[in-house]
């Protein structure tokens, strides 16, 4: 099965940060550790497909009278040792174990809400329609929803169809996780960084207060801002990850293990400290060459 054509970026936070004592359905879960990054997207989407069987569908998966669903948002999550976190001198992660819930509910909460203000008014009164909900009792079921969440902030933002360049300022390029496995399919298949949280806030401030300086407060400025803003909400010593997620489908061997987004980022930072226009052209053109063929998927779709 395909995952879903997204990138991710996650929080995982140790178990003290969930209150004591944390919600037993999380200790449960932290115990069976049964999802991995693969099918934890294919969890979502079985979620998502069972509430749209449904008539009428609808406008939220992970209900608690959905087949499968808990509607508790502590019972999926992922689970990581700090062991398997790079971090810098003196930088604390754990301890262990590291806990990132995938608050399905709550994601899809935001994102119908996202959806309502934004979305073209065809597709939203399609969509209605077919769920049987006005668009005041979506909206007041998707504020309900997110009213009751645990967190202040959720552990896990996506991004369909690209990763934003300025998650890049937060990790190693060096410490990339590369693994082709034995084709686009493979469901092993992955390319992702992990970095201890106090080492992925300094660079992003550090990116983010040169961006201020020289692009003003919009585009990258805005995307490392409200990054900023989001990782300040989580346990110090917790680490994060960036995870090309189900996008590594959709790039071949040879680019792929080719790729230096990362490298490149980090070198237009530098070129930003510099002044350095032409620079900063050549390597701009160099990352539309790589994620210039993923945009045209998403205008296809």
């Amino acid at each position: 099965m395909l995952r879903p054509h997204a990138a991710y970026l996650r929080v995982y936070e140790p178990l003290e940060a969930f209150g004591d004592p944390a919600d037993p359905h999380l200790h449960a879960a932290v115990r069976a550790a049964q999802l991995t990054k693969t099918s934890a997207g294919e969890r979502e989407r079985t979620l998502w497909f069972t509430s749209q069987r449904v008539t009428p569908p609808r406008l939220l998966p992970v209900e608690p009278t959905d087949r499968g669903a808990s509607g508790n948002d502590m019972a999926d999550v992922l689970v990581l040792s700090p062991d398997e976190v790079p971090s810098g001198r003196g930088v604390t992660v754990g301890p262990g174990p590291l806990v990132c819930p995938l608050e399905l509910r709550v994601r899809s909460a935001a994102a119908l809400m996202a959806f309502l203000n934004e979305s073209h008014p065809v597709v939203r009164a399609h969509v209605l329609d077919a769920s049987g909900a006005t668009i005041e009792t979506a909206r007041a079921r998707a504020t309900s929803v997110l009213r009751q969440a645990d967190h202040t902030a959720l552990h896990v933002v996506s991004s369909t169809w690209s990763v934003p360049l300025p998650w890049f300022t937060m990790v190693d390029p060096a410490q990339r996780r590369l693994v082709l496995g034995t084709g686009q399919h493979d469901p092993n298949r992955e390319v992702s960084w992990r970095v201890a949280m106090a080492d992925a806030r300094r660079r992003v401030a550090q990116a983010r207060e040169l961006a201020e300086t020289v692009l003003g407060d919009e585009g990258p400025t805005r995307v490392l801002v409200d990054t900023d803003r989001w990782l300040a909400n989580f346990h110090p010593n917790s680490a994060v990850e960036l995870d090309y997620g189900g996008l590594v489908q959709l790039i071949p061997d040879e680019k792929l293990s080719t790729d230096t987004t990362a490298e490149k980022v980090h070198a237009v930072l530098a070129a930003l400290r510099d002044g350095d226009v032409e620079k900063l052209t050549d390597l701009f053109a160099e990352l539309q060459d790589f994620w210039g063929e993923l945009a045209a998927r998403e205008r296809c779709n």
